[in-house]
């Protein structure tokens, strides 16, 4: 298994911290609105990294958390005339019917900041006594010159990041650099703290549920390319401050999804929510996945379109085969793997153990669809044909593919009969008809 690590630049030879278990983490949303399409790229793209571990044979600890205290929550409440715990449940629900929509598993650890609020704060307290923070007026702030090699995963150098830096936002801090790791604030839900009441800065967040939830250590650390800089950056700095070593031996990110070559903007209304997404959501997950994570994607109607109709293709060649067994009552009989299959499964898991190249698995998926297309229009093809069948259902379940195809009910099998009755005796009227219903069931 070979993985691009973010941190080094380089492509690695994987090596989990424990044989057989691996550890992630990927940040997750902040709670006050709808997610949008390219929220949801991490959603899909991390959750096939966990389908695939999990294929291979290892045991996933798979956390991604929910920030339920911010000020964007707070403004959010502010609005609608409520609290924020209101606005977070809201949206945590939304986002659960988000991911189940885009086919990802909810069955994951997803702890919320408000629940470890007590070892955040413990966390920026040692961060202080250690001498890599320090308080002014209520605020505490991480002392970014104590890190030499700040910058090392966005590849930013400190010179260049105080040329830029906004010196009189915060006159408190001793450097423009310095990031907050405890605000003092006046309006919306605040915590009692040694530096006053106030609420937590996002950086410390993740790091400090991190060492609580996996002991400061993990395999691999995930999220957007937005996120390297500063989030991640910061994140690194904090626990190397605390506990002498990488938070992660491994860092994943997957590039943007844009829209009209263009980041999305909710302020300039270039946004699609997932919820609003008028297409087949598992076209938009083969959409995403057409494109190797770590590249942008540029969305476009059209070409999601193509990837919708595609899908079609293939869960349509599923059906059929599918169906064609269920008739012939042979769904329950063990297949027979043919050298081309065995190419096609060998090459799928190729593509997937080279930083998972979810464009060449894709491809083997539709070479897997011409052979079972192949094997429908042949006779005495049963077992081939259930092998066909084994082997997309491995595919979807890696790719979290669902095409919602499941065994044939009594009254499907007497339309099929009555169909094939209709037509021995040439009733061509009631054959059709018969057939029209079977085609929108996608039996034949």
């Amino acid at each position: 298994m070979r993985l691009y690590n973010s941190l080094t630049k380089r492509t690695e030879t994987f090596e989990p911290k424990r044989e057989g278990i691996i550890d992630i983490y990927v940040c997750g949303p902040t709670v006050y609105n709808y997610i949008h399409i390219g929220n949801a790229r991490p959603v899909v793209f991390f959750d096939v990294v966990r389908r695939f571990f999990e294929h291979m044979g290892y045991t996933v600890n798979f956390v991604s958390n929910f920030t339920d205290v911010d000020d964007k929550i707070v403004t959010k409440a502010l609005e609608d005339e409520t609290d924020e715990m209101t606005i977070a449940n809201r949206f945590i629900e939304a986002f659960y019917r988000d991911v189940e929509r885009l086919g990802s598993t909810t069955k994951y650890l997803a702890p919320r900041v408000t629940e470890h609020m007590s070892a955040i704060i413990d966390y920026i307290d040692r961060l202080v006594r250690s001498g890599y923070a320090y308080e002014r007026n209520g605020n505490v702030y991480f002392r970014v010159s104590e890190i030499p090699d700040y910058g090392m995963l966005s590849g930013r150098r400190v010179e260049e990041l105080m040329e830029g830096a906004r010196v009189s936002v915060e006159a408190e801090k001793e450097n423009p650099l310095d990031f907050t790791l405890w605000k003092r604030v006046e309006e919306g839900v605040t915590y009692p703290s040694p530096w006053g009441e106030g609420r937590p800065g996002w950086h410390t967040e993740c790091v400090a549920m991190i060492e609580e939830i996996f002991g400061g250590h993990i395999d691999i650390h995930g999220g957007g390319t937005g996120l390297m800089f500063p989030h991640h950056e910061n994140e690194i700095a904090q626990h190397r401050a605390v506990h002498g070593h990488p938070i992660a031996n491994y860092w994943m990110h997957n590039g943007l999804l844009n829209i009209d070559q263009q980041k999305m903007s909710k302020s300039e209304g270039r946004v699609i929510l997932v919820k609003d997404l008028d297409y087949d959501y598992m076209g938009f997950r083969l959409f995403t996945l057409n494109t190797h994570y770590r590249a942008p994607i540029d969305y476009s109607d059209e070409t999601l379109t193509n990837h919708v109709n595609d899908w079609q293709k293939i869960k349509r060649t599923y059906a059929q085969t599918f169906y064609r067994l269920d008739l012939a009552e042979k769904l329950d009989r063990n297949g027979s793997f043919d050298s081309r299959l065995n190419r096609i499964y060998h090459n799928f898991i190729e593509a997937m153990e080279q930083d998972f190249n979810t464009p060449n698995a894709i491809t083997e998926l539709h070479n897997l669809t011409k052979y079972a297309n192949q094997k429908l229009r042949e006779k005495d093809t049963f077992p081939q044909m259930r092998a066909a069948v084994e082997l997309f259902d491995t595919f979807f379940r890696v790719l979290g593919l669902d095409p919602r195809v499941r065994r044939l009910t009594q009254n499907d099998r007497a339309l099929y009969h009555a169909w094939t009755e209709a037509r021995q005796h040439k009733e061509y009227e009631r054959a059709d008809a018969i057939r029209e219903k079977l085609q929108e069931r996608g039996i034949i």
